[in-house]
């Protein structure tokens, strides 16, 4: 076994390090940084095509709606071919929904029932697991199938090749991106790691035993190359259930799994998506909300009480989607599903209630954010940068933070601190002593060094802005390239000098591998108190050559009631290019 040991001055020069050895992050698709609506599942092209009308007429923001497992026929899993009864034109769907502005992802297994084509396909090279064939094990559905070799190079050329003859070239590249599921590879649920293994092998390159954590990689790997090879300049975007290092190099996330719809499971999250980041992948999702409820809350849907609004399981159900929204907005991948329980924010609480206006202001701030969320991305691939960050990453010689599970930094720039418990109104809050801090609504200043007794009314989490921080807000969008970020607006807070790298490209393509990208430093000298917008580096097809920069000066002593993003601002200057040095 061979062992490495990446050395750094901090946690960011490890991470580095890492992906200096398992592969360059990739700058992810900007409509991916947006909200995904899913379920387990959409059952016909009609469900999915009015769930996204929903989304537009109420004028809730969304990028990205999901196609979960069983949309082919039921005995033919692993045929990646519509159900014609229920999907009866694909190509109609696919077009309906970029038409409507969003992007569409589907579920892919590496399972194939034995009577499809596809199997005996993978079958005849010898590229298929047999061992579940062998022991006549039967799926939950009551059919027979096994999984395909990914370590075999040509098993992955294959694979793909039925991916795009059945989904992608097919529909005319309709597909966006890749839901790739079961891919520990899990064969059968609830099995010993023994069996899990001899279900999962002997592998093109050597025992399970030796091979099997890597599944998800080799896997990632095929879908990856393949839509490269046949569409080049469109970003790959795959998103799997398990991961293994150097995913990242394939334009690949990873969620974590089935989990539970509770609180314990919702605070689990936050310490799975911290130790992820430091493991040196970037990009990290969850079933907001939960994936499976308990049967309490099921039982609401099953006897029509789910507009019974005394009823006490339905008020903890929708403050446990509350929050759980209310801290999804503030990681890298925004995405609800589930099942059992519809997750659209009209299926969670009606229009009107505390659940359904929280859920909506937080979907909309998010989107306000994109110019700082898509450059954290534009971070990633170029500065091998972490957006989701345990406290240690930025305030490592502060002892207090070296085990706080429930508090990060969402970039340089928001401290998140979520609600994990039902009924909670308040909640302790440490804000770093090596920095002063800023309330994000109020504005309210705080010394570092201190916990405090946070607000944290049912409507919103706390949220923290360190003194030096600069923060871009752009306009009010309901998808990410609606219109162009002409006008943004930029918060300066003082008490400490800052800096913020502004990135922006075309969005969906890999023309940034080829220098195709800008960048504009905004850096703030608090002693000057002065801003300087420096020179934009870089150009890129359709970049904006001018636009209006409206900037909102943060001191210790200007309170506000809330966080209006168009209130009134302090300075603006119309920005061409070049250097300006703005006294606030």
């Amino acid at each position: 076994m061979d062992y490495y040991f990446i050395a750094g001055k901090n946690i960011d020069q490890v991470v580095s390090g890492y992906r200096t050895l398992t592969g360059k992050a990739q700058v992810y698709p900007k409509w991916a940084l947006g909200y995904w609506q899913s379920r387990e599942r959409y059952k016909t092209s009609g469900e999915i095509e009015r769930t996204l009308e929903e989304f537009r007429k109420r004028h809730i923001p969304i990028d990205n709606v999901v196609q979960d497992w069983n949309y082919w026929k039921l005995d033919s899993w692993g045929s990646h071919q519509f159900d014609v009864t229920r999907y009866p034109d694909p190509q109609a769907m696919m077009d309906s929904i970029h038409a409507m502005h969003a992007h569409f992802m589907i579920s892919v297994w590496p399972k194939f029932y034995c009577s499809v084509k596809n199997y005996k396909e993978l079958d005849a090279h010898g590229w298929i697991y047999h061992q579940a064939v062998k022991d006549s094990i039967y799926d939950w559905l009551g059919f027979m199938g096994s999984f395909y070799d990914a370590y075999a190079p040509g098993a992955r050329k294959l694979f793909w090749k039925q991916m795009n003859d059945n989904l992608y070239s097919k529909y005319n590249f309709g597909v966006d991106a890749w839901w790739m599921d079961a891919s520990e590879p899990n064969v059968r649920d609830c099995t010993p790691m023994w069996y899990r293994k001899a279900l999962s092998g002997p592998t093109y390159l050597g025992s399970s035993t030796e091979f099997f954590n890597a599944y998800s990689l080799v896997n990632a790997d095929a879908i990856y190359n393949g839509q490269r090879s046949v569409n080049p300049n469109q970003r790959v975007f795959l998103l799997t259930r398990s991961g293994f290092a150097g995913l990242q190099r394939y334009g690949t996330a990873s969620w974590s799994g089935d989990i539970a719809c509770r609180w314990e499971d919702m605070r689990a999250q936050m310490t799975a998506g911290l130790n992820y980041s430091l493991a040196g992948l970037p990009i990290w999702g969850m079933d907001q909300g939960g994936f499976t409820p308990e049967d309490r809350y099921t039982s609401l849907w099953s006897k029509g009480m789910m507009n019974d609004s005394n009823n006490a399981d339905l008020k903890e159900w929708r403050e446990l989607q509350t929050r759980w929204c209310q801290f999804g907005v503030f990681v890298p991948l925004f995405r609800a599903h589930g099942q059992g329980l519809y997750r659209e924010p009209w299926n969670i609480a009606p229009e009107g209630t505390p659940t359904y206006k929280s859920i909506i202001y937080y979907d909309r701030l998010r989107y306000r954010l994109m110019p700082y969320i898509y450059s954290l991305d534009g971070a990633i691939h170029f500065k091998d940068y972490t957006p989701m960050r345990a406290l240690v990453m930025d305030y490592e010689k502060d002892d207090n933070v070296l085990d706080i599970k429930d508090q990060w930094m969402f970039g340089p720039s928001l401290m998140v601190c979520p609600v994990g418990y039902y009924g909670v109104r308040r909640r302790n809050v440490y804000l770093p002593k090596q920095n002063g801090w800023y309330d994000l609504y109020t504005n309210k200043y705080y010394k570092g060094g201190q916990t405090i007794d946070a607000d944290a009314p049912y409507e919103k989490i706390p949220v923290f802005v360190p003194a030096g921080a600069i923060l871009i807000y752009g306009p009010a969008i309901e998808w990410t390239d609606e219109k162009p970020a002409d006008t943004l607006s930029v918060y300066v807070y003082a008490g400490k000098d800052g800096h913020f790298t502004l990135y922006e490209d075309e969005g969906t393509n890999y023309n940034y591998e080829k220098g195709m990208y800008s960048m504009i430093d905004l850096i703030y000298n608090d002693k000057q108190h002065t801003l300087s917008i420096e020179t934009r580096k870089g150009s890129f097809k359709g970049m904006l050559q001018k636009r209006i920069f409206k900037v909102v000066y943060r001191t210790q002593n200007n309170q506000v009631k809330n966080l209006n993003l168009d209130a009134a601002y302090d300075k603006w200057i119309k920005y061409t290019g070049k250097r300006v040095i703005i006294k606030l």
